[in-house]
């Protein structure tokens, strides 16, 4: 390959949202969704209370479960106030949407 077939490609530096400081450049513009149906159930509600930490207050996550996780909910209302929304109301698969309001 000769220097005439080499594209340099460069991009111009992406400004990070308002309060994202990572730096990675990109972010998320819809609620991310945690699927947990293929996580054993011996580590599952350790991975949602994980990823709802994560959220700021303000902000959602849409939980797939397998069945509604009423438990789960109420476990995740000792650690934050919370709003519930049901999107799909199963029967192979809830969708519930978690939005951390503190």
């Amino acid at each position: 390959m000769t220097a005439e077939n080499i594209e340099i490609l460069t991009t111009a530096p992406v400004a990070e949202p308002a309060g994202h400081t990572c730096g990675c450049g990109g972010h998320d513009e819809a609620d991310p969704v945690l699927d947990v149906r293929p996580i054993p159930h011996a580590i599952r509600h350790a991975t949602v209370f994980g990823a709802f930490d994560a959220i700021a207050p303000g902000g959602s996550l849409v939980l797939v479960a397998p069945h509604l996780p009423r438990p789960l909910i109420a476990q995740l209302r000792e650690r934050a106030e919370l709003d519930v929304e049901v999107l799909v109301d199963g029967p192979e698969a809830w969708h519930v949407r978690l939005t951390r309001l503190s």
